[in-house]
């Protein structure tokens, strides 16, 4: 199971009023979670996983093909409408390419981007969901196809506006891989590990309600004693946003 954390960057005022005290400090907890994960998909096992991963923190989330969030008894509608039975928040992640090749599951040209549109718009209308993402590790295409990267930067700025217009309360964002943007390409990856190769910027390129990333700094360094004190927090340097974590390893 992979292990979510959604981290709010808040600071509190002395002299504050106690009830807002209260409200900050609740909004401070990290929420954690699970991501869809059941032993199989008959009905045992599926239940199962739902009232154990609710033990395991407040968070369930899905990954999967953007275009099922078009159909009502896809993953998407699935895990946002059982969240009422088994009191956790969902969390929708959507992807549009694959990342070990950089290339996209459709042509992004004008029918595939009304499809996403349109069917991101539905879905929120419908939903209302609390998180929705769009685009996962969306830096290492900037790395693998740079043409369609920029025609993401597009698309995501038409579905970003189109969904708050439908559902304003929805946090929407996309997903950057951490050891990536940090220019880190050493370890397992191979290569070497290279800050002046770091791609911040990219956070710019997006109107994102929080910083979202994948770590896993198991592909860099051999022992957790390894990893810089300054690793994750450093990240408050390049972004006023709150941040998550929406995969762990």
């Amino acid at each position: 199971m992979i292990i979510l954390v959604i981290v709010a960057l808040l600071t509190t005022c002395i002299g504050q009023e106690d009830s807002h005290l209260a409200e900050t400090r609740r909004e401070s907890i990290p929420l954690k979670g699970v991501s869809l994960s059941p032993k199989s998909f008959r009905a045992d096992d599926f239940t199962e996983f739902f009232e154990k991963a609710v033990l395991a923190g407040e968070i369930i989330s899905w990954t999967g093909d953007w275009i099922e969030l078009e159909t009502d008894r896809g993953g998407p509608a699935v895990i946002t409408d059982l969240a009422s039975t088994y009191h956790y928040t969902p969390l929708v992640l959507t992807q549009f390419f694959t990342q070990s090749t950089g290339r996209v599951a459709r042509p992004l040209n004008e029918a595939t981007t009304q499809t996403y549109v349109t069917s991101a718009v539905t879905f929120a209308r419908t939903h209302s969901p609390e998180y929705l993402g769009f685009g996962i590790e969306v830096n290492v295409l900037y790395q693998k196809s740079p043409a369609d990267f920029e025609k993401f930067v597009t698309l995501y700025r038409e579905v970003y506006d189109a969904v708050k217009e439908v559902s304003p309360s929805t946090v929407v964002f996309t997903v950057f891989q951490l050891e990536k943007m940090k220019g880190l390409n050493g370890g397992l990856y191979g290569g070497a590990n290279d800050p002046e190769t770091a791609h911040w910027f990219l956070l710019d390129r997006f109107a994102s309600d929080i910083a979202a990333f994948t770590t896993y700094p198991g592909l860099i360094y051999e022992t957790p004693s390894k990893i810089p004190a300054d690793y994750y927090t450093d990240i408050q340097q390049h972004t006023q946003n709150p941040i998550a974590f929406v995969e762990i390893g």
